[in-house]
């Protein structure tokens, strides 16, 4: 038995178990409340080493910082790369220190055309992706898997593109749906990386809804949608039912907020009065070097969540 039917039996099944999520907790509004009594309005969540300085180099050590300044939530992109044993650790410690996981990656490319593409390669490695992700969600604990659909294909009409993008999307939410893990597609900007299909809130939205599952929502990548779009807090009321995470980061330079252009504060404020309980990804890099990048960063997020 090759790996993919492995997966596709019992270990996929056995993940799909062990996570098994009540479909509440899976909804933005429903996000499971931190243990902390104190900290942050909303959940913001650092990256593994966006703290290193200050914390060290141990991923625990890390997460116990992490807590300690309040946060509530924290976010490892590569977390599928990392070794078993030590998404397991993770996963123990956050349970420990009452954190989420946030997003991590389950598959993102950036130089293919992929699900725009009704091929049985691309469905076989989309699957394969999916299920490897509910393996690593149920030992982290994890609620989201980031997918980004890939490049456009100037050869094939939108419309095509965009009808197989849904029924690749379908077929991942499916997997993902009885074990409460949400697949949440990225849209991202076009000058920083040219040629990709999703690039607007609107066109995520619409992908979504027709999906038509829980799980399948919208990353809202508030850096990439200021530098493609604008129009930041109309975007998110318009397609705020299928938005189920936030990626952050200020332009131009993609560093902490305050930094650049958007109103951080009057965005996290109005996150907050519609009531969203979700995670906000802490994507971006600090605007100086060192322990006093690192405390810039927190001080950022304190600024700008006094509101």
């Amino acid at each position: 038995m090759n790996r993919r039917d492995f997966l596709a039996t019992g270990l996929a099944a056995g993940a799909a178990a062990a996570l098994k999520l009540d479909p509440a907790a899976r909804a933005q509004t429903a996000e499971t409340k931190p243990a902390h009594t104190s900290g942050f309005k909303l959940n913001y969540a650092p990256h593994f080493d966006q703290f290193k300085e200050l914390a060290g180099a141990d991923l625990i050590d890390q997460l116990k910082f992490i807590a300690d300044q309040g946060f509530h939530a924290v976010e490892d992109n590569g977390m599928m790369g990392r070794p078993v044993e030590i998404q397991e650790k993770v996963g123990k410690e956050l349970a420990r220190l009452g954190l989420t996981m946030g997003a991590f990656v389950a598959t993102a490319e950036f130089n293919e055309a992929t699900l725009v593409h009704k091929d049985k390669d691309v469905r076989h490695k989309l699957e394969y992706s999916v299920k490897v992700s509910l393996e690593v969600a149920a030992r982290v604990h994890g609620q989201r898997c980031i997918v980004v659909p890939g490049c456009i294909d100037p050869r094939m009409d939108v419309g095509y593109q965009t009808a197989n993008v849904i029924e690749n999307l379908k077929y991942a939410a499916e997997i993902c749906e009885p074990a409460g893990l949400t697949v949440i597609i990225e849209p991202l900007n076009p000058r920083d990386h040219p040629r990709l299909f999703v690039t607007k809130i609107a066109q995520a939205y619409e992908i979504c809804r027709a999906v038509g599952s829980p799980a399948c929502k919208i990353l809202d990548d508030i850096y990439h949608q200021q530098i493609t779009e604008g129009d930041l807090i109309p975007n998110i009321d318009a397609a705020y039912s299928e938005i189920a995470y936030f990626h952050l980061g200020d332009t131009p330079g993609r560093k902490e907020p305050g930094t650049g252009e958007i109103n951080f504060r009057n965005v996290f404020a109005h996150l907050h009065a519609k009531g969203y309980a979700g995670v906000l990804g802490m994507e971006h890099g600090s605007s100086k070097d060192g322990k006093a990048g690192e405390q810039a960063v927190i001080d950022a997020y304190r600024a700008c969540d006094a509101f």
